[in-house]
């Protein structure tokens, strides 16, 4: 008999309740949590005075609480939307400094060919006079048309290359014969013989392989710090999963509401939720960093000894070059041609005039050349920090939120209570979540916004190797590509003013739908009624015997 009476008192002792973290026979005051509660600027109508029993709870653990349901409801909407809020910022910030970059090199560049026309005005309006004021047009074209495709109009290089020598071969054949009356139809006749005469020797052909290196090049840069910021803008506005509320609400306000507001994440812990929600958002990771590469791939061409500013700032002497060589062989192109096109009749310009309106000598540009290139450096080495930005987002979320210290392994909250968190931290990745203790996820339904980001920033990088490999770069048919991001076709206006970035708005995450708080158990000292009872019965038992 005394052992079931010992028997007895030990279940009476097992089921009665606990409160927070000491365990007392006294429902404990929930006045912390009114005081954070109200802070986070919602009602206390209905927010209990003490703990009361837990059963209706859906996402804390279950035991005594300072909760309601609408409370666990409210604190989860919020704990989305604060890390919404800081997914946003940081990607505000990875846009800001991808804009800036674009700034940076897009200045640096069009500097450059605003000085190479500078110059060229310049030194040819000294060395040519009347010869080139008479035929600027055709010069000032050539550099606008040089603009546009480094712009991203649909402007074909080399038919502009093309058509710049057959013009200026018209021009000069024009002004050196001007003796002759010579009609339109017969300067067509010319233009076309410049492939087989090559009047201006080789350096149209080699001017065309250095100007199309660098152009394709350039555009494809700045192409690809354009996508990147729009790839981060439409990813920095995909709404996290109900599971990943969850998730947060569970790490970061269920130890208000179990009364340890002081009690702060696990590391592993917060590892886990973080991973899992941000899964998909992993998933970019490898082709950010091959685009990120690629890019720095094409800006180290940038920096060699045939670079963007040697190319830029060499063309004046390079087309002087030309006309130079034209001049030498003048009088074997014009029989050359007359042979081709036909005899002309002599007009009413005497000889004189013509040989003083070719008369000119090289063109020599000196300083023209920077020592280094700290723009597309700074580019560079900004490109290689973002490289793991994707991946890098658990940690920047859990940062400042975990448990750190001596023995904070040990007391750290680990989603049930002050303890140890056991689980190993998953890997990156959605097809890594399988098996995430902490986060509910279907790793067979990966978001379709940044699926569709990861094919745009596959697609761009495509375009990068192809122009490392002197191909052309035709953004006129990718407009609409996957994202819808934007060709990066804009108008001279547009696109001086750099990638737009727009302004992403929060929205209100939806409301996850919580049970009815159940509010017929109320927590108070006298509720143990299973221990009454035992006690009930015991002295009943051992006065009939």
């Amino acid at each position: 008999m005394d052992s079931f009476i010992i028997a007895a008192l030990a279940l009476c002792s097992l089921t009665a309740p606990a409160f927070g973290d000491k365990g007392t026979s006294k429902a404990r005051s929930c006045s912390d949590i009114r005081q954070f509660y109200s802070g986070k600027r919602f009602s206390l109508d209905g927010v209990p005075q003490s703990e009361i029993s837990g059963e209706h709870l859906r996402i804390c653990p279950q035991g005594y609480t300072c909760c309601t349901s609408e409370m666990e409801d409210n604190l989860a909407v919020l704990s989305r939307k604060e890390v919404e809020g800081v997914l946003k910022e940081a990607g505000r910030s990875l846009q800001n400094s991808l804009n800036g970059q674009y700034k940076t090199f897009d200045g640096y560049f069009l500097e450059l060919l605003n000085r190479s026309a500078l110059n060229l005005q310049e030194s040819f309006t000294a060395t040519w006079g009347a010869l080139y004021v008479r035929n600027s047009q055709v010069f000032s074209e050539l550099y606008m048309d040089l603009r546009h495709y480094y712009r991203g109009a649909n402007v074909n290089l080399e038919d502009v290359l093309n058509d710049f020598w057959a013009r200026l071969l018209e021009k000069l054949f024009y002004h050196a014969n001007r003796q002759y009356s010579i009609s339109e139809d017969y300067l067509e006749c010319v233009s076309k013989q410049i492939d087989t005469l090559r009047p201006f020797g080789d350096v149209p052909r080699a001017m065309k392989m250095m100007v199309t290196r660098t152009f394709v090049a350039a555009r494809s840069f700045v192409q690809g710090l354009v996508v990147s910021g729009e790839v981060v803008r439409k990813v920095s506005q995909v709404q996290l999963s109900q599971e990943c509320m969850r998730a947060t609400m569970r790490m970061t306000y269920c130890p208000h509401c179990r009364g340890m507001a002081s009690a702060r994440p696990c590391a592993n812990y917060c590892s886990n939720v973080m991973k899992g929600c941000l899964a998909n958002q992993a998933d970019l990771n490898t082709e950010w960093r091959h685009l990120a590469e690629t890019m720095m791939q094409v800006a180290d061409r940038f920096d060699d000894p045939s670079g963007v500013d040697s190319v830029l700032l060499t063309l004046p002497v390079r087309i002087s070059e030309g006309i130079m060589t034209m001049n030498e062989n003048l009088q074997t192109i014009n029989s050359k041609l007359f042979q081709t096109c036909g005899n002309i009749r002599e007009g009413g310009f005497s000889s004189t005039a013509v040989d003083d309106a070719m008369k000119g000598g090289r063109v020599t540009l000196t300083n023209l050349f920077s020592s280094s290139l700290p723009q597309v450096t700074d580019v560079t080495a900004r490109l290689r920090d973002l490289q793991s930005y994707w991946v890098s987002l658990p940690n920047l979320l859990c940062s400042d939120r975990v448990a750190t210290g001596t023995g904070a392994e040990d007391k750290c909250w680990n989603g049930m209570n002050r303890a140890r968190y056991l689980p190993e931290v998953m890997g990156d990745g959605l097809a890594s979540q399988i098996n995430n203790p902490e986060v509910e996820i279907d790793i067979t339904k990966p978001d379709m916004t940044i699926r569709q980001q990861i094919m745009q920033l596959k697609i761009m990088t495509h375009r990068l190797k192809n122009a490392l490999n002197g191909q052309d770069v035709d953004f006129q048919d990718t407009s609409d590509d996957v994202s819808g991001s934007g060709s990066g076709m804009c108008t001279e206006e547009m696109c001086s003013r750099g990638p737009r970035l727009v302004d992403l708005v929060t929205e209100t995450p939806r409301r996850y739908p919580l049970p009815p708080e159940n509010k017929r158990v109320k927590a108070s000292a006298n509720q143990n009624l299973p221990c009454t009872a035992i006690y009930l019965y015991v002295f009943v038992i051992s006065t009939l015997l």
